[in-house]
């Protein structure tokens, strides 16, 4: 990142998913542990400080107990500042202590310690909890205040004066240069009003300032050096192998043994789910190829390709099935079932879209003999977990990403064991 020019990086998530049903947090949390997550936030933090990168704990005080997504609407989650000294602010602490250089603040409501439904990011839950009572004093910077739990009640402009009145530093507006401009301009008549300090302004400005110089040096010459090209190469080299190693070793089997696949009586059938919305957090980054009325992720189709340099094989994406899930398979399906001589059945969240796991249900009724099948839940490892009358041999890759998938095509396949544990209970 350093050599790309790079100095600040929105990393890492230091909430605790500690709630199954978190629509946003999800993988992107290092666990349900509140120290394994203190542990390996720190870890991240350490590493991007020590490459020259401002590191960013987020999402002050915690977005992992909440089941609202907040790019949607506002999460209320109804804890005692006890109770979150038991949790979620454990990472936090951590992170303060060792010198994390900046925090972001999150957009949930915390009532039973602000007292209101106002968002973290807009409270002085900044000032009391944060700076006060952890004594941080590095730079705080707001999650996106487009983001529907703060624009939908104040809009971003709005919000962007409220947050700087309880303290932020920085309020981030990600998207629309109107909203920038219009946050400008209400803060400059705060100032003129006089419900915003300028003195506090200073005092932020100062930080920012502090900031900069240790991680983007003292002018534009120190950001922009003169590229390495060999570092670079010698770099990229070093960091695909720690990526292939660190995908192995996180490949996790929830329930095995897994099967012995072969291809020697029919093709290995791979079936996707067709894609659909995540959660804003990501799907601005999700391109869909559309065929038909189906849609293949690119993912998706990178690991039909893993498995098929690996065996013959035969990629079909499914979509939910009609009469609530209770109808019959296509019949394309159905024959490709036939002919199948293993199935790898891909899930993904299919804890939230259930109609996968109703797909499922239905394929294993039709298929035919001892043709094995292999589940792999490519995001949340929680897919099956509310049904206990399928008990078929589980792998999570925790990620859809090409890579992510081929290396749990490489554990299908028997090419290294799957090493990863599971960061939550299930």
């Amino acid at each position: 990142m350093r050599l790309a020019g790079i100095n600040w990086a929105y990393s890492p998530v230091a909430d605790v998913n500690s709630n199954p049903k978190n629509p946003v947090i999800g993988v992107r949390s290092f666990g349900d542990d509140p120290d394994e997550v203190a542990k390996y936030a720190s870890a991240v933090s350490r590493g991007l400080t020590r490459g020259e990168v401002a590191s960013c704990a987020k999402h002050f005080p915690g977005h992992g107990d909440t089941y609202v997504d907040s790019h949607l609407a506002l999460p209320v989650i109804n804890k005692t500042e006890n109770e979150l000294m038991e949790t979620e602010l454990v990472p936090f602490h951590t992170l303060v202590k060792s010198g994390v250089p900046t925090i972001m603040t999150g957009h949930m409501a915390l009532p039973l310690v602000t007292g209101d439904s106002t968002p973290c990011s807009l409270s002085k839950i900044t000032t009391d909890l944060l700076r006060e009572k952890m004594g941080y004093g590095g730079v705080v910077v707001t999650d996106c205040l487009e983001m529907n739990a703060v624009a939908a009640p104040y809009t971003p402009q709005r919000g962007a004066v409220m947050a700087l009145q309880a303290g932020a530093d920085i309020v981030m507006i990600c998207h629309t240069m109107q909203m920038q401009m219009g946050a400008i301009e209400e803060t400059y008549v705060a100032i003129e009003n006089g419900s915003l300090s300028l003195e506090s302004l200073r005092q932020s400005g100062e930080r920012i300032a502090a900031l900069k110089l240790a991680y983007a040096g003292a002018s534009w010459a120190d950001v922009f050096r003169p590229l390495q090209e060999q570092v670079l190469v010698d770099l990229l080299t070093r960091n695909a192998r720690l990526s292939t190693a660190a995908y192995a070793a996180s490949t996790t089997l929830i329930r095995g043994p897994l099967p012995v696949i072969n291809d020697n009586g029919g093709p290995v059938l791979v079936m996707t789910p067709v894609m659909e919305s995540l959660n804003r957090a990501v799907d601005d980054n999700m391109p869909i190829l559309m065929n038909a009325a189906q849609a293949a992720g690119p993912h998706y189709l990178a690991f039909a390709q893993s498995v098929a340099l690996r065996a013959n094989s035969r990629h079909l994406v499914y979509t939910p099935l009609p009469m609530h899930g209770q109808g019959q398979l296509p019949d394309e399906f159905s024959g490709a079932l036939g002919a199948a001589s293993a199935i790898i059945f891909v899930t993904r969240n299919a804890d939230r879209s259930g109609w996968q796991v109703d797909y499922l249900r239905r394929l294993l009724h039709e298929k035919r003999g001892n043709t094995p099948i292999i589940i792999l839940a490519s995001c949340g490892p929680y897919d099956v977990v509310g049904a206990p009358d399928i008990q078929e041999p589980i792998l999570a890759s925790f990620e859809y990403t090409a890579s992510a998938l081929e290396a749990a095509a490489g554990v299908i396949f028997g090419e290294h064991e799957a090493m990863g544990r599971l960061p939550v209970s299930l």
